[in-house]
């Protein structure tokens, strides 16, 4: 796994602990973190080259 990968999980599962905490289901932050990741490509598909 290169670094930038293994940046990506660290911080997808640092978001992971943030919703646990809060009280949101596995299947709940799984949705809602597929959508962030959604956005986040939408968007950077969006930028010029």
């Amino acid at each position: 796994m290169n670094t930038t990968t293994h940046t990506l999980v660290q911080k997808l599962w640092n978001y992971c602990s943030v919703l646990r905490d809060d009280g949101m289901s596995y299947g709940d932050y799984v949705e809602q973190l597929t959508y962030l990741l959604f956005l986040k490509m939408a968007d950077e598909r969006s930028q010029p080259p």
